[in-house]
């Protein structure tokens, strides 16, 4: 019996990144990119290495520009936290679950370290495949916050939960993140929105730089949890963009949308320091006359586009930033 599963990349395009406190998002799928997992069963639990989990090197400076561009970790570490936490929780549950063992092998498209995602993406397709080798079913609602909490408490990574809703859910969805609904049932409220009823949107990513996310998100949580209040009223503030952003959706009212995302990002401003690379990237964009903002914590961002020759405009002056341009394929 050989298992395939697939998650994909993601990008937020409002409220970023509210979710991890207590706030509202809207992000979409990319499918133009994904993480793959095939899962067999064999003798002995095995998770085969990839090359992103090598550690034998030509040089230093292998080394160096290998950490540079993949980070000090593999998707060994994440799955194997998802394999623990999957069995964790069909313990609490009191699943029972069947002595075989199996060999699971990973891979991804997803570029790595720019905002898109592609950790969360190898947990959320780890999981899928042991759900379909054990048989077991986890709610849709909950499933995001078990692939949460193997990166928060099995791996101790700063993130929220919107990237693992959207990439449970897939497609274009609007999260509610209500402190009084995580913390009594767990998730929030995840609502799916109609992909055709998005605008023209673009999508760029910076092939030449990497952050992690979590180092990104550390100071902030910090000042948070202080209360300070310009803080908490930013926060405030991007979250209820993603209510108007909805709605402006749902009304199909782009230039609104259109300011909504500037707006995203300048209100991100406030309280996050900005690499120049990723200014640089937001400025030449809006000056072409698009929106921009990140798609998740820096290296990528995402806006709308009025039409091709401004797609194009996009793709020639963001390629001179060491940045590529794709059209999001959302469906």
């Amino acid at each position: 019996m050989l298992i395939e599963t697939r998650a994909y990349a993601r990008a937020g395009l409002l409220g970023n990144p509210s979710d991890g406190f207590f706030g509202k998002t809207l992000s979409i799928t990319v499918r133009n990119f994904g993480a793959s997992v095939s899962l067999w069963q064999s003798p002995e639990l095995h998770i085969e290495q990839q090359e992103a989990d090598a550690n034998t090197f030509r040089s230093i400076f292998h080394l160096c520009d290998t950490v540079g561009q993949i980070g000090y970790n593999g998707g060994i570490p994440l799955i194997k936290a998802a394999i623990r936490k999957f069995t964790l929780y069909c313990g609490e549950q009191g699943i029972r679950l069947p002595n075989r063992n199996f060999t699971i092998r990973y891979s991804s498209s997803i570029p790595r370290q720019v905002g898109l995602s592609g950790s969360s993406a190898i947990i959320v397709a780890t999981m899928r495949a042991l759900m379909q080798f054990y048989e077991v079913d986890i709610p849709l609602e909950y499933l995001p916050t078990l692939v949460l909490q193997a990166e928060t408490e099995e791996l101790g990574i700063t993130a929220g939960l919107q990237d693992r809703v959207i990439q449970c859910y897939e497609g274009c969805v609007y999260m509610d993140f209500a402190k009084e609904l995580v913390q009594s049932r767990g998730y929030g409220e995840y609502e799916r929105i109609n992909p055709t009823q998005l605008p023209k949107l673009y999508l760029a990513y910076n092939t030449d730089m990497s952050k992690v996310s979590g180092k990104v998100h550390n100071d902030v949580r910090a000042r948070f949890d202080r209360g300070e209040p310009l803080v908490y009223e930013t926060l405030q503030s991007i979250a209820n963009l993603a209510t108007l952003g909805k709605e402006a959706i749902e009304r199909r009212d782009y230039e609104t949308l259109h300011e909504l995302v500037n707006q995203n990002f300048d209100f991100r401003t406030r309280i996050y320091n900005i690499h120049p690379v990723n200014i640089q990237m937001i400025e030449t964009a809006r000056k072409l006359g698009a929106s921009a903002s990140f798609t998740g914590s820096g290296g990528s961002i995402i806006g709308l586009y009025r039409d091709d020759e401004m797609l194009n405009r996009l793709f020639v002056e963001l390629r001179k930033l060491n940045a590529r341009v794709i059209k999001p394929y959302v469906m």
